[in-house]
């Protein structure tokens, strides 16, 4: 699961056949897209609860209180994070959304393998919701695991906009007392520039200053460089961009766990040797965090939703997109738990009390997180969470690359709006061979799927968000078994707003 080199001759052969596998099942006899029929038939196979869960959900405009600072932004029911929802799998989960933002929106649920037209993608699966407009999202929550919900329009989610989704386990093991959701996230919208004004400056600049060429060659479709900028570029007040490198492109002003500045963290209040559950979501636009709580070790015991073999480690490494659920035995006093943003400057932190003990200053890093984070490859499925074994049908390569001229960023060599899509049919196994052509890490997320790294019913852990490290890549397996049309895309939002995203589309 170790992640691949991409090589000169390997990225040359990949951008010579882009797409290349996509183009030939598109072109077989009969091959068409699949509509609302299969649709309703795979949804009608889902097992069912019986119960029915009925939400209601408001985006509006709110003021929230970062710390002593009072901004305007954008929220759902004027809470940062949004109130998290919760079913049992099985359920069926009913969501009355009432839009009262001044632009339309609409609701993604992030890694919930639901019907597709339920997806909340505006102009694919679902229409846009206007300004003063409502819509009814019902479907069935198909499997348990921590889970969280955003918008997909615009740069709406680099502001208040998300909330956990939490599906309970009917058949939960438990070996804990108590849980923490912890959602993480980076600031700017009120307290810096907007996210459209922060996006419009690296569309201005070119992503950061002094970007340079890889000397890969024009026909790559990369232009990032080793003059990308250093790692530890810092942040500003104003929510600058310029951080270039590995690290993001934007220095934001503030970063938040469970929405609260490190000088008004949130607190989890336990007893001495109880043993808490952490749900770790990492909500941020731009910004990949290392984890760690102050004086304990955790046991990391699900990544996005799906069991791996208990695996301890000190700290934690969560791309945009992804979360991790884990379990720490508490210790007698007051611990704060810290998110670094890697490669920037800032922290985010909340506290854990158990007893009495001077509360940290907000600036104490632990020592934990100076040992190596614990990333995707350190783990293995647990026993029942692989993908049923199976040959792979098709093989299609997915490169991530980018050009700083004019802030673009692509894959197979295409921005979104003309994009070629990946293909499969109902009931096969795809691989997907995932290259990063470029300097920086990216989140990758498919939606209304999970894939396997490496083969299908290996020991690969499953995920639907996979942080695709510099110049490497992966080959994972997915399981063709949610007919629709599917977005497949970078979790930075800027990215993705600049063009790095795709499809999975279903054929007959």
């Amino acid at each position: 699961m170790t992640p691949t080199p991409v090589t000169r001759r390997a990225l040359l052969a990949a951008t010579l056949g882009l797409g290349s596998a996509a183009a030939l099942a598109a072109c077989g006899s009969g091959s068409q897209p699949v509509g609302a029929t299969a649709i309703a038939s795979a949804d009608a196979q889902r097992p069912r609860s019986g119960r029915t869960r009925a939400y209601r959900l408001v985006a509006q405009p709110a003021q929230v209180d970062l710390g002593g600072r009072t901004v305007d932004t954008w929220t759902y029911g004027g809470a940062l994070p949004g109130a998290m929802l919760r079913a049992t799998a099985g359920d069926r989960v009913r969501v009355d959304f009432d839009n009262r933002l001044p632009e339309e929106t609409s609701v993604h649920w992030h890694g919930l393998a639901i019907r597709n037209d339920m997806d909340g993608v505006p102009h694919l699966t679902n229409p846009p919701v206007a300004p003063g407009g409502r819509f009814g999202f019902d479907f069935v929550v198909p499997e348990p695991g921590t889970y969280w919900f955003h918008p997909h329009t615009g740069l709406q989610l680099d502001r208040g906009l998300y909330a956990p989704f939490i599906i309970d386990d009917p058949h939960e093991p438990g070996g804990y007392d108590a849980e923490w959701v912890l959602v993480l996230d980076d600031w700017t919208d009120g307290v810096g520039r907007s996210p459209e004004q922060v996006y419009a400056e690296l569309k201005r600049s070119g992503g950061s200053m002094g970007m340079g060429s890889t000397g890969m060659g024009s026909g790559m479709g990369s232009g990032m460089g080793s003059g990308m900028g250093s790692m530890g570029g810092g942040a500003s007040d104003d929510g600058a961009t310029g951080m270039g490198g590995d690290g993001g492109d934007v220095a934001y002003p503030l970063y938040l766990v469970n929405g609260r500045a490190t000088t008004d963290p949130d607190v989890l209040r336990a007893k001495p040797r109880q043993r808490v559950r952490l749900r770790i979501i990492n909500a941020a636009a731009d910004t990949i965090f290392d984890v760690a709580l102050a004086g304990h070790r955790l046991r990391v015991t699900d990544t996005d939703g799906h069991r791996i073999r208990p695996t301890d480690t000190a700290s934690l490494r969560l791309g945009m997109g992804e979360r991790y659920d884990a379990v720490a035995t508490l210790q007698d006093g007051v611990f704060p738990f810290v998110a670094r943003p890697y490669g920037k400057h800032g922290l985010a932190r909340a506290l854990v009390r158990t007893g009495a003990g001077t509360v940290p200053t907000p600036g104490v890093v632990p020592t934990e997180l100076a040992s190596k984070p614990l990333t995707v490859v350190d783990v293995q499925a647990a026993p029942g969470s692989a993908l049923p074994p199976a040959e792979p049908a098709s093989t299609q390569d997915l490169t991530l690359s980018g050009s700083m001229n004019g802030y673009v960023w692509t894959i197979n060599g295409r921005t979104y709006d003309d994009t070629q899509p990946l293909t499969v049919h109902p009931g096969e196994t795809t691989r997907l061979r995932i290259r990063n052509a470029s300097m920086m890490s990216h989140p990758l997320h498919v939606h209304g799927h999970t894939f396997q790294l490496g083969p299908a019913g290996g020991i690969g852990p499953r995920k639907d968000t996979i942080l695709v490290p510099p110049m490497l890549g992966f080959e994972v397996d997915l399981r063709a078994d949610n007919p629709g049309r599917w977005m497949v895309h970078c979790h930075n939002a800027y990215h993705a707003e600049a063009g790095m995203m795709t499809r999975l589309d279903y054929l007959t």
